[in-house]
């Protein structure tokens, strides 16, 4: 069969799935759900998220040039979904979803506890791009649970390619573009640039 056009949109697959904790200069905190969001670069560490201007987080983020990413894990999905589906104008979502706030490092924005990871940024820039703008913000602070990290990482000097998390423990979600659906990761295929190493058939005779 071959292939079929389609009209153009953001149908790239899987997104991440992450909680957005912010804070403006008064008032309570904010959590907002987020999939358009990634990694920008790694030195210095800068992640991007994109928020549409008529949000009330992106307001908040905007004034206080701060925000803080928070992965969560499936078993805390329906509260994920819940503060991708309601205003912060009208609920306050850390207590109605039950949520844990906790004092941020070197950020107002407080983190989430039930989430195994937490990056702590400040917004770099702005940039708008259309429906949304784009923050992009410098990790400062980050945080892991001590029950998912992996061990050995005093000897790690790649945290990209070293095996850092425990995903069995942090169960993180992810959404599909074009199918309006949450999904789990369910299982390890190959570690990145395996092909690198030599072919378990590399040394057979011919």
């Amino acid at each position: 069969m071959g292939k079929v056009k389609i009209p153009p949109t953001t149908l790239l697959y899987p997104a991440p799935v992450l909680l957005v904790t912010c804070k403006g200069k008064k008032g309570q905190p904010n959590i907002i759900t987020v999939s358009w969001a990634g990694i920008l670069c790694s030195d210095p560490p800068l992640v991007g998220i994109s928020i549409q201007p008529t949000k009330y987080s992106h307001g908040l983020i905007k004034e206080s040039k701060q925000f803080v990413i928070n992965i969560p894990t499936d078993a805390i999905l329906w509260a994920t979904d819940y503060c991708g589906n309601v205003s912060g104008k009208d609920e306050d979502k850390f207590t109605k979803t039950g949520l844990t706030p906790l004092p941020g490092e070197k950020v107002m924005s407080p983190l989430i506890k039930e989430c195994p990871v937490n990056l702590e940024c400040d917004v770099m820039q702005v940039i708008s791009l259309g429906t949304h703008d784009l923050f992009i913000g410098k990790v400062v602070v980050l945080h892991v649970d001590e029950e998912a990290l992996l061990p050995g990482l005093e000897e790690a000097k790649d945290l990209i390619f070293r095996e850092t998390i425990d995903i069995d423990r942090c169960r993180p979600i992810v959404y599909i573009p074009g199918g309006g659906k949450y999904w789990n990761l369910k299982e390890r295929l190959a570690k990145v640039l395996y092909t690198k190493a030599p072919s378990p058939d590399s040394n057979r005779k011919e």
